[in-house]
């Protein structure tokens, strides 16, 4: 052999087996994940749905995937704060986004600049469900339905107030649509989060408030809050006798869908298998039955492909709402 070459030769095989070995490296790290605990960052307070759902979600997958998944609430700024922690974790499968519809596909046309892009900075891994929210009053507000809470808001217009989780929150909104399509004048107040705001209508502070299924049931079920109507196209399993909104007010929709994401850049077979491990843990009877009693309508096996689409159509949707309404946080 020309011994010119043999450098050359020497140090393409070098070259070989360097690259060999990472790709090995690579190839076992990936197949052996999770090898280490999990975090599944809930960008809303605790107590919220999300939070509740986080938990009980985490638990399955923890045993499915045979390692520790650790909730770690990061609220505030309507989910943005958390939603951008997440965004910028390490690539690589430990930091999960469980969030919510609110924030995923709302902020973006509420805000200036929530600080990161649903759909650049993350990659969609499973659709968990949807959940109504509920316009529940104080059980010594008169009215004991929308049809004569409406009535009653168009004799004083402006005088009664409703309390969401924030300004910009599905919440908010709701009341917004409701004023919007009935023709009347609710006042919106905001709290920082859905606990507080329940509890000032618990506590007759206020008399009325948009809250999720799954924050407030337990209100429901003591007596402590009376519901007048879900959100949601059609009646909830959770409380079939409590009517739509639609029922009275034609076309009134809004319903919150929650979803677990990953970090853009995660690698492909490291989504893959997250996916088949939400896929096990969703299928699991007795995660259904909690997720059920707590009012979340579960959604059949979704591929990531089909969680982006719902993520697209949403965000032109409420980007079209927050325009009407003339909802903005800065």
């Amino acid at each position: 052999m020309n011994t010119q070459r043999r450098p050359l030769l020497r140090a393409a095989l070098a070259l070989a087996f360097v690259t060999t070995g990472w790709c090995t490296h690579s190839a076992m790290a990936q197949s052996s994940y999770p090898s280490k605990p999990m975090v599944m960052v809930v960008p809303q307070t605790a107590g919220g749905t999300n939070d509740i759902v986080g938990r009980l979600v985490s638990q399955k997958l923890s045993e499915v995937l045979g390692s520790p998944v650790a909730v770690e609430n990061r609220p505030g700024a309507g989910g943005n704060i958390g939603t951008q922690y997440a965004a910028k974790a390490p690539k690589d499968g430990y930091t999960l986004l469980m969030t919510i519809s609110s924030s995923q596909a709302i902020n973006p046309a509420l805000y200036k600049n929530p600080g990161f892009d649903p759909v650049k900075d993350f990659k969609p891994i499973s659709l968990i469900g949807a959940v109504p929210n509920v316009l529940l009053a104080n059980p010594s507000f008169a009215p004991n339905s929308v049809k004569e809470l409406i009535a009653l808001a168009k004799v004083k217009p402006g005088f009664y107030q409703y309390a969401s989780a924030g300004n910009g929150t599905l919440n908010h909104l709701l009341g917004e649509m409701l004023n919007s399509m009935a023709g009347i004048d609710l006042q919106h107040v905001p709290y920082k989060g859905v606990a507080p705001a329940l509890n000032d209508v618990l506590g007759g502070q206020l008399p009325l408030v948009f809250a999720s299924l799954p924050s407030s049931l337990s209100h429901i079920k003591a007596g402590k809050l009376k519901p007048l109507a879900v959100s949601s196209p059609r009646r909830s399993p959770a409380l079939p006798d409590v009517p739509a909104l639609s029922e009275v007010v034609p076309g009134y929709s809004g319903t919150l869908w929650i979803g677990l994401f990953a970090p853009a850049g995660v690698p492909a077979d490291v989504l893959s298998k997250l996916h088949d491990a939400m896929t096990k843990a969703l299928a699991a009877k007795d995660l259904r039955d909690k997720l059920e009693l707590q009012g979340v309508e579960l959604a059949p096996p979704t591929t990531p492909d089909q969680l982006a689409a719902l993520l697209n159509e949403d965000m032109v949707r409420w980007a079209q709402i927050v325009k009407s309404s003339g909802a903005s946080v800065d």
